[in-house]
């Protein structure tokens, strides 16, 4: 793993720990959040074949590989949370069947305040999170979105579905 993806993924986890800790979460479900964040990204370095054999998906794009694929290996380690499993194998896309976990881990993904755009608006975002977490979550959504958009990038049908879920 390169020194920027684990500063990345140090980022991500200390946003969810101060969320965790803002929202007064039970040890178990912080425990989780900050156990998605570790590990989120532990693949995300990883070749396309290496990904394209552990998930045997040959159809989606390389990028959104890592997090099934990780999710994955941590199942075969003996990870049985479904809620750290599910956030790590969608945190690209996102999911229907998420619990908070998951959205936490999405938009900690993607307020983290490493990243070069939006900067003023994501941390504004980010420092919102336990005052209106549902909030938060809709406005990271349509945000992603738009920058796929923007990006002439195609839209994942999970992302929509998400999307047309929580609108």
């Amino acid at each position: 793993m390169t020194e920027k993806r684990r500063a990345h993924i140090q980022r991500v986890v200390a946003l969810l720990e101060r969320w965790a800790d803002e929202l007064s979460l039970s040890t178990e479900e912080r425990r989780a959040w900050v156990d998605a964040g570790r590990w989120h990204d532990a693949l995300r370095d990883a070749d396309e074949p290496t990904l394209r054999a552990a998930t045997g998906d040959q159809q989606r794009p390389f990028g959104m590989l890592h997090g099934p694929a990780a999710a994955l290996r941590l199942a075969a380690e003996g990870e049985e949370r479904q809620s750290v499993l599910d956030a790590i194998r969608w945190h690209t896309v996102g999911s229907l069947d998420w619990y908070r976990t998951g959205r936490a881990l999405f938009m900690a993904d993607f307020l983290e305040p490493g990243r070069n755009f939006m900067q003023t608006d994501r941390a504004f975002l980010a420092d919102r999170v336990a005052d209106d977490f549902d909030a938060v979550f809709r406005q990271v959504v349509r945000l992603r979105l738009e920058w796929t958009i923007r990006e002439g990038k195609g839209l994942s049908p999970e992302t929509v579905a998400l999307w047309n879920q929580i609108r």
